[in-house]
């Protein structure tokens, strides 16, 4: 989960400035979480407690009122009682990381980030996308290999992952679809050698960076098993002590 983190806060930087490089600093003065760490914890604490993702959301969303939230998010954050807006976006991918990390069964994965989507992002490419996300994480942490998450991926949710980042880099524009972000951001994944590189390659693409990165991150983690210290001791730094505590329960329970 902390590599999704990582990735919303490194990307951050260049959301709206877009880069077409993988050399850039990593972290900056304004370098901050966004609301796509916001309501990672939020679906975080939901899986440690007790599985009410529309609760949790709400109740984060509401502490944290200047994230960055999309017009409809935040319009349904205030009501108590508001209907999923049928949203294709990728806010239902960007939050779901820790459901990859927390459930060890491939049906129960896509079941949970159905679930977690819904309560918004009730629109077949919302819940494609939160699952495509999700899934790609448990298959990075229990297969470790590329090449069949690739297949599982493209075969589940018909993404086409055979293109490159230098082919898809020179005019990808700013994207907040998940069926025009997620299948870029695995294939940055993809192609990446560690943490960092996934998160670099996902910014390069001059999209929606931080919620590239985020989702990049997260399946970067699972897959590597590892994050370089240096990104650790950053992006914690910038995090309230409520999300630390509940990210250290949260590897703690899943021995992450």
């Amino acid at each position: 989960m902390l590599g999704a983190i990582a990735g919303d806060i490194i990307g951050s930087t260049y959301e709206g400035r877009p880069i077409k490089t993988t050399d850039f600093p990593l972290f900056a003065p304004h370098s901050v979480f966004t609301d796509d760490t916001v309501l990672t914890v939020a679906v975080a604490e939901a899986v440690l407690e007790d599985g009410n993702y529309e609760s949790r959301l709400r109740s984060y969303a509401r502490r944290y009122p200047n994230a960055g939230y999309g017009n409809s998010f935040h319009r349904w954050m205030l009501e108590d009682d508001a209907a999923p807006y049928n949203s294709w976006g990728n806010g239902s991918a960007m939050r779901v990381s820790g459901i990859g990390f927390a459930y060890d069964d491939e049906a129960e994965v896509l079941a949970e980030a159905k679930r977690s989507a819904e309560v918004t992002h009730n629109h077949v490419e919302g819940v494609k996308g939160a699952q495509a996300t999700a899934l790609a994480i448990f298959l990075a942490r229990t297969t470790h290999d590329k090449e069949k998450i690739k297949a599982e991926i493209t075969t589940r949710f018909d993404y086409d992952l055979n293109r490159s980042l230098d082919d898809i880099r020179p005019l990808y524009e700013f994207d907040v679809s998940c069926q025009g972000s997620v299948p870029e951001s695995i294939i940055a994944f993809l192609e990446s050698d560690n943490v960092e590189d996934a998160i670099r390659k996902a910014v390069s693409l001059g999209g929606d960076t931080d919620t590239m990165a985020c989702i990049a991150g997260g399946i970067a983690q699972a897959h590597y098993g590892s994050i370089p210290a240096g990104i650790v001791e950053e992006a914690m730094a910038r995090l309230p002590k409520g999300f630390v505590s509940v990210i250290k329960r949260f590897n703690d329970r899943f021995g992450l």
